[in-house]
This record gives C-alpha cells, structure tokens and sequence, in this order.
C-alpha cells in the first residue's frame, strides 16, 4: 500500500494543483470581468436578424444518423491507407481480411441506403 501511494502521490497533488488552479480562475474572472453586456453583443446575429426559435431546440435524428455513417465511412479509409501500404508484407491474409471487411461495410452501406436512412424529404 505504501509502495502506490508513493507512485500515484505526484498524480493525486498535480490533480489537486489544477483543480484548485482552475477554480480560482474560474471564480476571478467573474469577480474581475465585467458583466454588462453591450448592445452590441445582445443585438441580432450577423445575418440581420433574431432567430427564428430557441436554439436548443431539437435535431432530426437523421443529421445524427449522417455523421455517424460519416464517421464510420471516414475510419474505413483510415484504415486503408496503411493496409495498402503494407500489402507487400501482410500478403494473401491480409488481403483476404481487408475484403471481408470492406464486405461488411458495403453490405451494411447497401442495407442502409435500402432503408432510406439517406434519404432527405
């Protein structure tokens, strides 16, 4: 026991130093910065306008729907980049694996596209 309290002290007393470092920042900048606002700032957007609604109003799901289909097409050609790279050494498996993967992800880009989960109204 005392052997790990001995590892983990200096992480425990950095955490305690940024914790309380951060804390008396957060509480000196509302103490020192003003807190009236100008016209400036409350006035319409750069557009010219108010907003139309709330701004915390909700998202169709398909915009969620569209980044994680992003997210998942953009980490198949993260992976590409160095499978193609190393073809020469990862020989006929490693070929064989990367088209089962590339497989799945037309398989599962099909069945979606099938769904209409791409589709905008």
């Amino acid at each position: 026991m005392q052997t790990l309290l001995a590892e983990y002290l200096p992480i425990l007393i950095f955490l305690g130093i940024a914790t309380a470092l951060s804390a008396v920042i957060v509480i000196a900048s509302y103490f020192i910065a003003p807190q009236r606002p100008e016209a400036e700032k409350l006035s319409a957007y750069e557009c010219g306008f108010d907003a139309f609604d709330d701004s915390r109003g909700q998202f169709d799901v398909r915009f969620y729907l569209v980044a994680i289909l992003f997210i998942i097409f953009d980490l198949e050609v993260a992976f590409l980049f160095p499978w193609a790279v190393s073809l020469g050494d990862i020989g006929m498996f490693g070929f064989w694996s990367m088209m089962l993967f590339l497989g799945v992800l037309t398989i599962g880009f099909i069945y979606e596209w099938k769904k209409g989960a791409l589709e905008w109204e």
